[in-house]
């Protein structure tokens, strides 16, 4: 028999050229949806911006002012075109960095484990803190350059 998780998720903002966690979610039980989390929390990015949004997230608006990628699902029984997959993998390319910033949290197990620690809010404390590592290795490692 599978033994079941209770798994927490945390939505998250990096940005493209320096790296870095711009914008953190409260934690929140894995069942929610990132789309769910996003309308509740309402993340803001400011005009000018490019914001390139996971699968997950289609239809949320960051923002007025922003220019918005998002990649173009498979219609139901049918095929994407040529030129709609050459954009998805454009836009996957970009992807990518954010997808390391995340691996680059998780290089605190604690926060990619079981926590078992069950004190009120301890997990959000525990996300920052790694958040706060990752941006601290990537200032440290860009400053060796």
């Amino acid at each position: 028999m599978e033994k079941k998780a209770h798994t927490v998720k945390n939505n998250l903002v990096a940005g493209l050229d320096d790296r870095d966690i711009k914008y953190l979610g409260n934690t929140r039980s894995g069942k929610v949806h990132d789309k769910r989390i996003a309308d509740e929390e309402q993340a803001q990015v400011p005009d000018g911006y490019e914001v390139y949004q996971d699968s997950g997230f289609l239809g949320y608006k960051m923002g007025e002012g922003i220019t918005l990628f998002e990649p173009k699902k498979k219609p139901r029984g049918g095929e994407l075109t040529r030129e709609e997959k050459r954009r998805n993998q454009a836009i996957s390319r970009t992807r990518v960095v954010v997808e390391h910033v995340i691996s680059g949290v998780k290089r605190c197990r604690c926060v990619k484990d079981v926590f078992r620690n069950w004190k009120d809010d301890f997990d959000d404390v525990v996300m920052e803190l790694a958040c706060g590592l990752h941006n601290f290795r990537n200032a440290s490692r860009l400053r060796n350059y």
